[in-house]
């Protein structure tokens, strides 16, 4: 099965003042498609940097990105834009809610820059807040929902367009123990039923949920394991 995901001796520098910063430095890894993958490494490995390349929200230096069969290194950022709203969905560690709007069309909101209908939109969108086990909180505001809600709604936004990649950054970094329990339990449902899942996190008992952790130090790959122990 061809990979999902293929970097290849991937390179990012950022210039500051007359310096040039190298913040990866050749990073080539595969992810095939199904895989649940946690990326890891302490401030300053790089992993941020990673996850904005893989989510299509930059472009490396040098190196090249297939993306599902389609070399997305050097897209224009309206050509990005496509391409994140179709190929990836993005659940963040703040949720990234819009607070004026109801639970159902947070979860639509993605369906509109796709061009979908409304009547499309809101069965797909009632389907999936259905899924992430919200049902009966559609028409209320993040305001009204706790943290953990809000995350589950998040969720329900990434999943609406049938992404080929769930791109997560910390999803449980601003929601207690047990809320995270829950969070993580849901990640492990979507990843079951063939989801590609990418996990970006600092804290290994999240990290333990995934079936492989890549590792980060100083902009390189420095482990990449199987994880015969994984939870869920």
């Amino acid at each position: 099965m061809d990979p999902i995901i293929n970097l290849s001796n991937i390179i990012r520098n950022f210039p500051l003042g007359t310096d040039v910063v190298k913040v990866l430095k050749g990073i080539s890894l595969e992810i095939k498609k199904g895989e649940y993958v946690a990326l890891m490494g302490p401030s300053g490995s790089g992993k941020s940097t990673l996850m904005n390349l893989l989510g299509c929200l930059d472009t490396p230096t040098s190196g090249s990105y297939i993306l599902n069969g389609k070399d997305v290194s050097h897209l224009s950022d309206n050509d990005l834009a496509e391409i994140r709203n179709k190929e990836i969905g993005f659940v963040f560690q703040t949720f990234n809610l819009l607070p004026r709007s109801t639970a159902l069309d947070n979860v639509a909101l993605p369906m509109i820059y796709a061009g979908k209908r409304e009547k499309e939109r809101i069965e797909r969108a009632e389907e999936v807040l259905r899924n992430v086990g919200l049902g009966d909180r559609m028409d209320h505001k993040p305001n009204q929902l706790s943290g953990g809600q809000r995350q589950r709604v998040a969720v329900g936004r990434a999943l609406v367009n049938n992404p080929s990649i769930i791109l997560a950054d910390e999803p449980t970094g601003n929601l207690d123990s047990k809320t995270s329990i829950e969070i993580m339990g849901l990640f492990d449902k979507i990843h079951a039923n063939g989801n590609t899942v990418i996990l970006v996190t600092h804290e290994e008992d999240i990290a333990m949920h995934a079936h492989r952790i890549i590792r980060l130090i100083d902009g390189e790959v420095s482990s990449d394991i199987f994880n015969e122990n994984h939870i869920g």
